[in-house]
């Protein structure tokens, strides 16, 4: 257990925590080990547990003997956990435990994902549920399940099951920052059948792979221009086929749709290979001098591989035609809110076989209408090959309140307790605050969290200390609101 791993972590109450969210495996849409784990401990603890339709979890601590007047405050994070690992890892995010390191003040998974998004905001929740020391009024979790994967929680969440008048989310990465909004979102979802061709006699096979780029968060790291390897690797065979005539017989890239992909790969048949490998050296030279400074590790290389069947000529100039028209990045920077990014989308999966192809981009926008405009010019470019495309899962965004009473109690708990101003931020990566308050109109929400970098991709780490901080700012604020 990590516990055992870096018994001198503090807070250990939160750190415990942690290590469980480490050890049971928790995929979106997977969540039900966890979720039966917690309800245990709840038992335990005498807390009050309900599991709603959606299969959140729901659980309620009375008030401090003293406070039961105060408003009730509910504690908002999400059970699920981004599942990305690199090519070589052996990890099975379905069975193993999460194994991370310590190294300079950070908590680090070195070839999976940590899941501190947003396994550190669920265990600030529980040991807040746990900590008899701990100053309150009355507390209700709300840890849904579905985040990662289009909010399904969030989205099932039935009115009626909550008390509470103000709302804290721990789903923010950024110590010494309150969000006050974020963006909202949709997906679309590309198919296409093939039908197969026989592999040319006598052709030769190799696996082309893009590897090596740094990936990230789609709404949170989208603005930095990292390399997204499946646009990169199109455009890669884009230059090829005016080098040597090929055949596609497969396309792979990314794994998460909210993922900025690390990988791609291609399979690719030839009259020969004479050449490619010295090639392939040119174009990985030329893109690390496009992305100087931004993803310095990109590598292509090239292997023997085999195949029975290629795509058909005109599926593959479809796809490939296709992908390297369509959009991925920033759209709009917010004009209303300097510096943050209002719309974008992210080309976070593909997956073609000579039977059939799929894609999924992942719109953004802090502006609902934008985030269709961007979405309905997906569809339109796929319809120009009669290639089917549909929008699903649109989620509003959290639209902020400058005059949160919430918001002036955190600011003021900080500047008193860590001496010194808060900032007050838009988010561009999607929160649950916006479906939640459509269900519970009136209620006060402020985000915040400890500092995390890399989340959604291998690598991603969380600074020990400001977890520290955090436990110590959610106690202040709950005691603030409770009277102390």
């Amino acid at each position: 257990m990590l516990v055992e791993a870096f018994p001198r972590l503090e807070p250990a109450i939160v750190w415990r925590h942690f290590a469980r969210l480490c050890a049971t495996p928790r995929a979106s849409k997977a969540e039900a080990a966890l979720r039966d784990a917690l309800l245990a401990w709840a038992a335990e603890k005498s807390l009050t547990s309900t599991v709603d339709r959606a299969g959140n979890l729901i659980l309620k601590k009375p008030a401090t003997p003293g406070c039961e007047h105060a408003p009730t405050v509910v504690l908002q994070a999400h059970l699920d956990m981004v599942c990305e690992k690199n090519a070589e890892s052996a990890h099975d995010f379905s069975r193993d435990a999460i194994v991370p390191v310590l190294r300079d003040g950070w908590l680090v998974a070195e070839q999976t994902t940590l899941g501190a998004d947003n396994g550190i905001g669920v265990a600030l929740i529980l040991a807040a549920l746990e900590d008899e020391t701990l100053r309150h009024g009355p507390l209700e979790a709300l840890l849904t399940i579905d985040e990662e994967a289009g909010m399904g929680g969030a989205r099932g969440l039935a009115p009626g099951l909550l008390d509470a008048s103000l709302m804290l989310n721990l789903d923010t990465e950024a110590w010494g920052e309150f969000y006050l909004g974020c963006a909202g979102g949709l997906d679309v979802d590309v198919r296409r059948d093939g039908e197969p061709e026989s592999l040319p006699a006598g052709w030769t096979v190799r696996r082309i792979a893009l590897r090596g780029l740094r990936g990230g968060h789609s709404g949170v790291d989208i603005h930095e221009q990292r390399g997204n390897a499946i646009k990169l690797l199109v455009g890669v065979l884009h230059d090829l086929a005016g080098v040597m005539p090929y055949r596609l017989v497969s396309l792979h890239g990314g794994s998460a749709r909210n993922a900025l992909p690390r990988e791609a790969f291609a399979v690719l048949a030839l009259p020969e290979a004479d050449g490619l490998e010295a090639w392939l050296a040119t174009q990985q030279a030329a893109l690390r001098e496009l992305l100087c400074g931004v993803d310095d590790g990109l590598a292509l290389s090239a292997q023997a591989a085999t195949a029975d069947a290629v795509m058909a000529g005109a599926e593959q100039f479809t796809w490939l035609a296709s992908l390297h028209a369509a959009p991925h990045g920033v759209r709009r920077f917010s004009r209303a809110v300097a510096g943050v990014v209002e719309t974008s989308n992210n080309l976070g999966i593909v997956e073609l076989t000579p039977d059939a192809g799929y894609a999924n981009f992942m719109v953004r926008s802090l502006v609902d209408r934008a985030a269709d405009a961007l979405a309905d010019e997906i569809v339109s470019l796929f319809a120009l090959s009669g290639t089917v495309a549909e929008k699903s899962g649109q989620y509003p965004g959290w639209r902020p309140n400058p005059d949160s009473a919430l918001l002036r109690t955190c600011q003021a708990v900080f500047a008193r307790d860590f001496g010194g101003d808060s900032k007050v931020q838009v988010i561009h990566a999607g929160l649950e605050c916006g479906l939640i308050g459509a269900r519970y109109p009136g209620l006060d929400i402020v985000s915040f969290g400890p500092t995390i970098h890399g989340a959604h991709a291998p690598g991603e780490r969380v600074e020990v200390a400001s977890v520290d901080r955090c436990w110590r700012l959610l106690r202040a604020i709950l005691g603030e609101i409770a009277g102390n």
